[in-house]
């Protein structure tokens, strides 16, 4: 008998984004080899949302966020992912419109490593610094659930934001170890050369980032839209074994062959 697949885990992430001579960049991660999982994939900054971020309590200290509770604390989640993970805080004082300055932000440092160890929550956080998170900044972009028949299973929200410009991005040292700039197309040649591992997911959405020419346009391409859930699944064929997605979706690709198994 077949067990029932696993309760998919919610998670999300930002596409931290910002406009180059070269075009869009995105910052990326490198995930330490010891994370169970995409190790040594180069991946979006992000992880699952904490049981703290669905704290009601933190309603007053979010700016923008959507009314839904449950995706209220997916926004909360991918701000402090991106915190803990990237050092970038999408968040504004108490009362202000910019956002918190790169000098501002420096002094808040310390705060990286307690928030991941879960020494404080965000809200304590929030409440203890006098801060808001810019939930505002955060364009709906993508939406993944892992497959089913995957023993660790996700319900990943991807989000793009424009990484304020003194804000230093640097990987954590822990879950990832080593960070990077990067064009969608860089990304795409470094994958295709297996100068990078990127796992078919981050593929798609590097893709589909790749065909705005600048930060703006990226973001301007989720007014008013939804992302149509992409729960991935496979179909054997004649002609080998096939992941695929909706076509609906709106990625370069619905279908790609998979490598046969050894033995």
């Amino acid at each position: 008998m077949n067990n029932p697949p696993s309760k998919p885990v919610p998670a999300a992430t930002i596409l931290m984004l910002r406009d180059s001579a070269h075009g869009i960049e995105v910052f990326m991660v490198v995930r330490h080899h010891q994370i169970d999982f995409a190790s040594g994939a180069l991946v979006f900054p992000g992880g699952k949302a904490d049981p703290a971020d669905f704290d009601d309590s933190l309603s007053a200290y979010l700016d923008g966020a959507v009314e839904d509770a449950d995706m209220r604390a997916i926004q909360v989640a991918s701000i402090r992912e991106a915190f803990e993970e990237c050092g970038v805080l999408l968040a504004r004082e108490t009362g202000a419109e910019p956002l918190i300055s790169g000098e501002r932000l420096a002094t808040l440092e310390p705060y990286r490593e307690r928030l991941q160890n879960g020494e404080l929550t965000i809200l304590e956080f929030l409440e203890r610094e006098k801060l808001h998170l810019a939930c505002d900044r955060l364009a709906y972009f993508a939406h993944w659930v892992t497959p089913e028949m995957m023993p660790k299973r996700f319900d990943t929200h991807f989000f793009l934001a424009r990484a304020p410009a003194d804000h230093v991005a640097i990987h954590d040292g822990h879950e990832s170890v080593d960070s990077v700039w990067i064009t969608p197309d860089q990304a795409l040649e470094d994958a295709a050369a297996g100068r990078r591992t990127v796992i078919f997911p981050t593929l798609r959405n590097i893709e589909k980032l790749g065909h705005h020419a600048s930060v703006a346009d990226a973001i301007a391409a989720t007014e008013g839209t939804v992302p149509v859930t992409v729960l991935p699944w496979t179909e054997k064929r004649d002609d080998g074994t096939f992941l695929c997605i909706p076509p609906e979706a709106g990625y370069d690709i619905s279908e790609q062959m998979m490598p046969e198994r050894a033995g």
